[in-house]
Protein backbone atom coordinates (compact mmCIF):
# COMPACT_ATOMS: atom_id res chain seq x y z
CA UNK A 1 0.00 0.00 0.00
CA UNK A 2 1.04 3.45 -0.99
CA UNK A 3 2.26 5.93 2.09
CA UNK A 4 0.92 8.56 0.52
CA UNK A 5 2.37 10.53 3.77
CA UNK A 6 5.87 9.81 2.99
CA UNK A 7 5.68 10.38 -0.68
CA UNK A 8 4.28 14.23 -0.04
CA UNK A 9 7.11 14.46 2.61
CA UNK A 10 9.59 13.32 -0.25
CA UNK A 11 8.89 16.17 -2.45
CA UNK A 12 10.67 18.61 -0.54
CA UNK A 13 13.52 17.05 -1.76
CA UNK A 14 12.73 17.61 -5.02
CA UNK A 15 14.34 20.52 -7.43
CA UNK A 16 12.39 21.54 -9.96
CA UNK A 17 13.21 23.43 -13.25
CA UNK A 18 10.01 25.09 -15.45
CA UNK A 19 11.18 26.08 -18.78
CA UNK A 20 8.72 27.99 -20.95
CA UNK A 21 6.11 30.25 -21.86
CA UNK A 22 5.32 32.83 -18.73
CA UNK A 23 2.41 34.56 -19.05
CA UNK A 24 0.23 37.29 -16.44
CA UNK A 25 -3.17 35.94 -16.55
CA UNK A 26 -5.41 39.06 -15.75
CA UNK A 27 -9.40 38.37 -14.55
CA UNK A 28 -12.17 41.24 -14.40
CA UNK A 29 -15.30 40.06 -12.42
CA UNK A 30 -18.27 42.01 -12.82
CA UNK A 31 -22.03 41.40 -13.67
CA UNK A 32 -24.30 41.96 -16.94
CA UNK A 33 -27.59 43.59 -16.38
CA UNK A 34 -28.06 44.83 -19.67
CA UNK A 35 -26.81 45.17 -23.34
CA UNK A 36 -25.12 48.17 -24.33
CA UNK A 37 -27.47 50.83 -26.61
CA UNK A 38 -23.89 51.34 -28.23
CA UNK A 39 -24.13 47.72 -30.09
CA UNK A 40 -25.71 44.07 -29.17
CA UNK A 41 -22.65 43.19 -26.51
CA UNK A 42 -23.67 43.11 -22.79
CA UNK A 43 -22.40 45.53 -20.26
CA UNK A 44 -19.79 44.05 -17.50
CA UNK A 45 -20.18 46.53 -14.32
CA UNK A 46 -16.37 45.46 -12.83
CA UNK A 47 -16.12 44.75 -9.27
CA UNK A 48 -12.73 43.08 -8.91
CA UNK A 49 -9.45 43.10 -10.36
CA UNK A 50 -7.12 40.25 -10.01
CA UNK A 51 -3.97 38.64 -11.36
CA UNK A 52 -2.91 35.62 -11.04
CA UNK A 53 0.28 33.40 -12.58
CA UNK A 54 -0.10 31.65 -16.20
CA UNK A 55 1.86 29.27 -18.20
CA UNK A 56 4.77 27.67 -17.24
CA UNK A 57 4.19 29.88 -14.15
CA UNK A 58 1.25 28.19 -13.19
CA UNK A 59 3.12 24.98 -13.33
CA UNK A 60 6.16 26.27 -10.83
CA UNK A 61 2.94 27.08 -9.15
CA UNK A 62 1.62 24.02 -8.76
CA UNK A 63 5.04 22.39 -7.92
CA UNK A 64 5.58 24.72 -5.33
CA UNK A 65 2.45 24.52 -3.93
CA UNK A 66 3.44 20.69 -3.26
CA UNK A 67 6.74 21.60 -1.84
CA UNK A 68 9.22 21.38 -4.27
CA UNK A 69 11.85 23.84 -4.62
CA UNK A 70 11.16 25.71 -8.11
CA UNK A 71 13.04 27.77 -10.52
CA UNK A 72 11.58 29.20 -13.49
CA UNK A 73 13.34 29.77 -17.30
CA UNK A 74 11.47 31.91 -19.55
CA UNK A 75 11.91 34.93 -21.31
CA UNK A 76 9.51 38.10 -20.66
CA UNK A 77 9.08 41.74 -21.78
CA UNK A 78 10.62 44.88 -19.95
CA UNK A 79 7.48 46.33 -18.92
CA UNK A 80 4.75 46.52 -16.17
CA UNK A 81 3.69 43.62 -17.13
CA UNK A 82 6.93 41.71 -16.91
CA UNK A 83 7.48 43.36 -13.48
CA UNK A 84 4.02 42.56 -11.96
CA UNK A 85 4.28 38.94 -12.83
CA UNK A 86 7.85 38.97 -11.13
CA UNK A 87 6.28 40.75 -8.22
CA UNK A 88 3.78 37.62 -8.31
CA UNK A 89 6.32 34.83 -8.55
CA UNK A 90 8.35 35.82 -5.73
CA UNK A 91 5.88 36.18 -3.35
CA UNK A 92 4.38 32.74 -4.60
CA UNK A 93 8.31 31.17 -3.47
CA UNK A 94 9.14 30.41 -7.33
CA UNK A 95 12.96 31.57 -8.32
CA UNK A 96 13.06 34.59 -10.66
CA UNK A 97 16.46 34.74 -11.28
CA UNK A 98 17.25 32.89 -14.45
CA UNK A 99 14.11 35.10 -16.07
CA UNK A 100 15.75 36.75 -18.98
CA UNK A 101 14.62 40.07 -19.59
CA UNK A 102 14.17 41.81 -22.52
CA UNK A 103 13.36 45.19 -24.45
CA UNK A 104 12.69 43.27 -28.01
CA UNK A 105 9.29 41.46 -26.54
CA UNK A 106 6.13 41.93 -24.44
CA UNK A 107 4.91 40.28 -21.61
CA UNK A 108 1.99 38.31 -22.71
CA UNK A 109 -0.94 39.00 -20.96
CA UNK A 110 -4.11 37.38 -21.10
CA UNK A 111 -7.44 39.95 -19.73
CA UNK A 112 -10.42 37.17 -18.80
CA UNK A 113 -13.65 38.85 -18.47
CA UNK A 114 -15.93 37.04 -15.78
CA UNK A 115 -19.43 37.16 -15.15
CA UNK A 116 -21.37 34.81 -12.82
CA UNK A 117 -18.62 32.32 -13.64
CA UNK A 118 -19.08 32.56 -17.21
CA UNK A 119 -16.38 33.97 -19.45
CA UNK A 120 -17.68 36.70 -21.83
CA UNK A 121 -14.53 37.88 -23.40
CA UNK A 122 -11.00 37.20 -23.67
CA UNK A 123 -7.75 39.93 -24.70
CA UNK A 124 -4.47 38.70 -25.34
CA UNK A 125 -1.32 41.08 -25.33
CA UNK A 126 1.29 38.83 -26.80
CA UNK A 127 3.85 38.27 -28.87
CA UNK A 128 4.28 34.95 -30.50
CA UNK A 129 8.11 35.20 -32.84
CA UNK A 130 11.05 32.81 -32.05
CA UNK A 131 13.23 34.76 -29.15
CA UNK A 132 16.49 36.02 -30.70
CA UNK A 133 19.25 34.74 -30.85
CA UNK A 134 20.88 36.44 -27.77
CA UNK A 135 18.07 35.59 -25.59
CA UNK A 136 18.12 31.98 -26.46
CA UNK A 137 21.75 31.99 -25.87
CA UNK A 138 21.22 33.58 -22.36
CA UNK A 139 18.47 31.48 -21.64
CA UNK A 140 20.66 27.96 -22.62
CA UNK A 141 24.06 29.87 -20.42
CA UNK A 142 21.83 30.42 -17.54
CA UNK A 143 20.39 26.74 -17.71
CA UNK A 144 23.61 25.12 -18.35
CA UNK A 145 25.24 27.10 -14.96
CA UNK A 146 22.23 25.96 -12.99
CA UNK A 147 22.04 22.54 -13.71
CA UNK A 148 25.69 22.16 -12.30
CA UNK A 149 25.23 23.84 -9.12
CA UNK A 150 21.58 23.17 -8.29
CA UNK A 151 21.69 19.23 -10.29
CA UNK A 152 17.85 19.26 -10.55
CA UNK A 153 16.07 16.18 -10.45
CA UNK A 154 13.40 17.19 -13.21
CA UNK A 155 13.01 19.47 -16.02
CA UNK A 156 9.70 20.29 -17.20
CA UNK A 157 9.14 21.90 -20.76
CA UNK A 158 5.81 24.50 -21.07
CA UNK A 159 5.58 25.09 -24.52
CA UNK A 160 2.73 27.92 -25.52
CA UNK A 161 4.12 28.33 -28.88
CA UNK A 162 4.56 31.95 -27.83
CA UNK A 163 8.58 31.47 -28.83
CA UNK A 164 10.25 31.06 -26.07
CA UNK A 165 11.06 27.28 -26.59
CA UNK A 166 12.45 27.31 -30.18
CA UNK A 167 13.78 23.94 -32.03
CA UNK A 168 17.53 24.82 -31.18
CA UNK A 169 16.49 25.71 -27.38
CA UNK A 170 15.02 22.79 -26.80
CA UNK A 171 17.26 20.17 -28.72
CA UNK A 172 20.37 21.70 -26.51
CA UNK A 173 18.23 22.01 -23.40
CA UNK A 174 16.68 17.86 -23.80
CA UNK A 175 20.78 17.28 -24.47
CA UNK A 176 22.18 18.73 -21.30
CA UNK A 177 19.48 17.06 -19.67
CA UNK A 178 20.10 13.48 -21.21
CA UNK A 179 24.08 14.17 -20.22
CA UNK A 180 23.64 14.96 -16.27
CA UNK A 181 20.43 12.16 -16.24
CA UNK A 182 17.94 14.66 -15.58
CA UNK A 183 13.78 13.75 -16.02
CA UNK A 184 12.21 16.04 -18.90
CA UNK A 185 8.83 15.53 -19.30
CA UNK A 186 7.05 17.96 -21.83
CA UNK A 187 3.46 20.00 -22.19
CA UNK A 188 3.83 20.26 -25.79
CA UNK A 189 1.82 22.29 -28.53
CA UNK A 190 1.47 21.45 -32.12
CA UNK A 191 4.91 23.99 -33.58
CA UNK A 192 7.42 22.18 -31.46
CA UNK A 193 5.27 19.31 -31.38
CA UNK A 194 7.98 16.51 -32.75
CA UNK A 195 11.12 18.41 -31.39
CA UNK A 196 11.38 16.87 -27.92
CA UNK A 197 12.97 13.79 -29.24
CA UNK A 198 14.37 10.95 -26.38
CA UNK A 199 11.77 13.02 -23.29
CA UNK A 200 10.94 11.18 -20.33
CA UNK A 201 7.30 11.87 -20.32
CA UNK A 202 5.47 13.63 -23.56
CA UNK A 203 2.29 14.89 -22.47
CA UNK A 204 -0.27 16.35 -25.00
CA UNK A 205 -3.89 16.26 -24.90
CA UNK A 206 -6.31 13.93 -27.17
CA UNK A 207 -7.05 17.10 -29.73
CA UNK A 208 -3.25 17.71 -29.46
CA UNK A 209 -2.20 14.54 -30.65
CA UNK A 210 -4.73 13.42 -33.28
CA UNK A 211 -3.98 16.98 -35.12
CA UNK A 212 -0.53 16.28 -35.02
CA UNK A 213 -0.60 12.15 -36.71
CA UNK A 214 -3.38 13.52 -38.65
CA UNK A 215 -6.12 10.92 -36.92
CA UNK A 216 -9.46 11.44 -37.19
CA UNK A 217 -11.16 8.39 -35.52
CA UNK A 218 -13.77 9.24 -32.86
CA UNK A 219 -14.09 6.18 -31.24
CA UNK A 220 -11.51 6.59 -28.70
CA UNK A 221 -10.44 3.16 -27.22
CA UNK A 222 -7.71 1.31 -25.88
CA UNK A 223 -6.13 -0.13 -28.94
CA UNK A 224 -6.52 3.24 -30.47
CA UNK A 225 -4.31 4.78 -27.69
CA UNK A 226 -2.00 2.20 -27.99
CA UNK A 227 -1.80 2.80 -31.20
CA UNK A 228 -1.24 6.39 -30.96
CA UNK A 229 1.71 5.99 -28.33
CA UNK A 230 3.32 3.74 -31.08
CA UNK A 231 3.50 6.29 -33.81
CA UNK A 232 4.44 9.05 -31.00
CA UNK A 233 7.35 6.63 -30.17
CA UNK A 234 8.73 6.19 -33.59
CA UNK A 235 9.16 10.27 -34.37
CA UNK A 236 9.99 10.96 -30.54
CA UNK A 237 11.61 7.65 -28.98
CA UNK A 238 10.20 9.01 -26.15
CA UNK A 239 10.28 6.61 -22.81
CA UNK A 240 6.13 7.54 -21.80
CA UNK A 241 3.30 8.67 -22.85
CA UNK A 242 1.00 10.72 -20.96
CA UNK A 243 -2.29 11.30 -22.83
CA UNK A 244 -5.25 13.59 -21.02
CA UNK A 245 -8.76 12.85 -22.11
CA UNK A 246 -10.95 15.54 -20.77
CA UNK A 247 -13.63 14.17 -19.26
CA UNK A 248 -12.78 10.25 -19.90
CA UNK A 249 -9.73 10.57 -17.84
CA UNK A 250 -5.74 10.18 -18.93
CA UNK A 251 -4.37 7.11 -20.87
CA UNK A 252 -0.52 6.41 -19.83
CA UNK A 253 1.99 3.85 -21.57
CA UNK A 254 5.56 3.00 -21.07
CA UNK A 255 6.47 -0.40 -23.05
CA UNK A 256 3.99 -2.71 -23.32
CA UNK A 257 2.43 -1.27 -19.95
CA UNK A 258 -0.63 0.69 -20.74
CA UNK A 259 -4.26 1.71 -18.92
CA UNK A 260 -6.68 4.36 -19.49
CA UNK A 261 -7.13 6.22 -15.58
CA UNK A 262 -11.11 7.27 -15.58
CA UNK A 263 -11.99 10.57 -13.96
CA UNK A 264 -13.54 10.89 -10.84
CA UNK A 265 -17.00 12.46 -10.27
CA UNK A 266 -16.30 16.17 -10.15
CA UNK A 267 -18.13 19.55 -10.10
CA UNK A 268 -16.34 20.73 -13.05
CA UNK A 269 -16.29 24.94 -12.95
CA UNK A 270 -13.27 25.77 -15.06
CA UNK A 271 -11.24 23.76 -17.05
CA UNK A 272 -8.51 26.31 -17.40
CA UNK A 273 -4.90 25.29 -16.08
CA UNK A 274 -5.52 21.69 -15.44
CA UNK A 275 -3.40 20.44 -17.66
CA UNK A 276 -0.64 22.37 -16.79
CA UNK A 277 -1.19 21.04 -13.26
CA UNK A 278 -1.32 17.67 -14.78
CA UNK A 279 2.31 17.94 -15.75
CA UNK A 280 3.32 19.66 -12.76
CA UNK A 281 2.37 16.74 -11.15
CA UNK A 282 2.84 14.15 -12.79
CA UNK A 283 6.47 15.29 -13.21
CA UNK A 284 6.85 15.85 -9.33
CA UNK A 285 5.84 11.93 -8.70
CA UNK A 286 7.03 10.35 -11.39
CA UNK A 287 11.16 12.17 -10.42
CA UNK A 288 10.34 11.26 -6.21
CA UNK A 289 8.97 7.67 -7.25
CA UNK A 290 9.44 6.72 -10.78
CA UNK A 291 6.30 5.20 -10.69
CA UNK A 292 4.09 6.03 -14.03
CA UNK A 293 1.20 4.23 -12.77
CA UNK A 294 1.23 5.97 -10.04
CA UNK A 295 1.64 9.63 -11.23
CA UNK A 296 -0.97 9.13 -13.89
CA UNK A 297 -3.27 8.40 -10.93
CA UNK A 298 -2.42 11.20 -9.00
CA UNK A 299 -2.10 13.70 -12.06
CA UNK A 300 -5.53 12.64 -12.87
CA UNK A 301 -7.16 13.40 -9.49
CA UNK A 302 -5.23 16.69 -9.63
CA UNK A 303 -6.36 17.81 -12.67
CA UNK A 304 -10.19 17.22 -11.68
CA UNK A 305 -9.44 18.81 -8.47
CA UNK A 306 -8.29 22.18 -10.07
CA UNK A 307 -11.40 22.22 -12.15
CA UNK A 308 -13.68 22.52 -9.34
CA UNK A 309 -12.40 26.28 -8.96
CA UNK A 310 -13.12 28.80 -11.57
CA UNK A 311 -9.67 30.25 -13.52
CA UNK A 312 -6.10 29.38 -12.95
CA UNK A 313 -5.37 27.80 -10.06
CA UNK A 314 -2.75 25.65 -8.40
CA UNK A 315 -3.48 22.12 -6.74
CA UNK A 316 -3.86 22.02 -2.72
CA UNK A 317 -1.71 19.97 -1.31
CA UNK A 318 -3.82 18.89 1.64
CA UNK A 319 -6.47 18.11 -1.04
CA UNK A 320 -5.02 16.14 -3.26
CA UNK A 321 -3.16 14.27 -0.18
CA UNK A 322 -6.25 13.62 1.13
CA UNK A 323 -8.20 12.54 -2.31
CA UNK A 324 -4.99 10.16 -3.01
CA UNK A 325 -5.63 8.42 0.16
CA UNK A 326 -9.46 8.15 -0.64
CA UNK A 327 -9.24 7.21 -3.65
CA UNK A 328 -6.19 5.29 -4.18
CA UNK A 329 -6.31 2.51 -1.86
Amino acid sequence: MQDFDHLFSGFSSIKVAVIGDVMLDTYWWGNVERISPEAPVPVVVLDEKELRIGGAGNVALNTVALGAPTVLFSVIGNDDDGRGLISLLEKNNISTNRIVVSDDRITTNKTRIISRNQHMLRLDAEMTKDITATEQSLLLKSFTEFVEIEKPAVVIFEDYNKGVLTEPVIQQLLAICKENNIVTTVDPKRKNFFCYKGVSIFKPNLKEVKDALNVLLDDVNHAFLEEIHQQLEKQLAHSISLITLSEKGVFYQMGNGSQIIPTHVRNIADVSGAGDTVIAVASLVYATAKDIALSAAMANIAGGLVCEEVGTVAINKDKLLHECKLLLK
